[in-house]
């Protein structure tokens, strides 16, 4: 499990790859990986990856086919938002998150006000129900609060904090982002259809 705060921006360096998918060497940049034991899992971009090897202050992860076909940012070189799994005695500053992306969404609008960045982005419609106007959403693996929702598409502030400690400030219209539903929104649903259905 993860909270969203991304912790820091790593970089993938390189890419290997393997019989299937790739082996991806990340460059852990601000993130103290000193506790990092191999078998740990530590989000890139919002999916959840275990740690293969350690060399410095890199580490590698293996990708599958699977998840390199149902998210984006893990196919080449590049920043990515890092954060480690939580410990059961940590704050949780966003909201849970389990690492595992729901859908890729795509940037409509990303407009200046003020020093803030108004972010909207439509969801895949299989997800948007379980999008609430005020409730939360991972995007990149950033924990982010919705200001409104019309239909597929939502919106979303960004404060200077967070332009400035991850990759959303690098977002533009028309890129591709990874998305997480909020899991409470996942098991009502769930629950309610079970009713619904027993």
């Amino acid at each position: 499990m993860f909270s969203g705060i991304v912790a820091a921006v790593g970089r993938i360096t390189q890419l290997t790859p393997r019989e299937v998918g790739y082996r991806l060497h990340v460059d852990a940049g601000k993130l103290a990986i000193a506790d990092v034991a191999l078998g740990d899992s530590i989000a890139h971009n919002g999916v959840c990856l275990t740690v293969v090897a350690k060399e410095g202050n890199s580490f590698m992860v293996d990708v599958s086919p699977e998840t390199l076909s149902c998210t984006v940012g893990l196919d080449a070189p590049g920043p990515v938002n890092l954060e480690k799994a939580l410990r059961l005695n940590d704050v949780i500053g966003g909201h849970l998150v389990s690492g595992h992306v729901d859908g890729v969404g795509e940037v409509l609008r990303f407009d200046a006000v003020g020093d803030n960045r108004l972010l909207e982005i439509r969801a895949p419609k299989e997800i948007a129900k379980f999008i609430a106007r005020k409730g939360s959403i991972v995007v990149n693996g950033t924990s982010l609060t919705t200001n409104d929702v019309n239909g597929t598409d939502f919106t979303i502030n960004l404060i200077p904090h967070t332009l400035e400690n991850t990759t959303l400030h690098l977002l533009a219209p028309g890129a591709k982002v990874n998305l997480e539903v909020d899991l409470i929104a996942r098991y009502c649903e769930r629950l309610l259809s079970a009713e619904r259905e027993g």
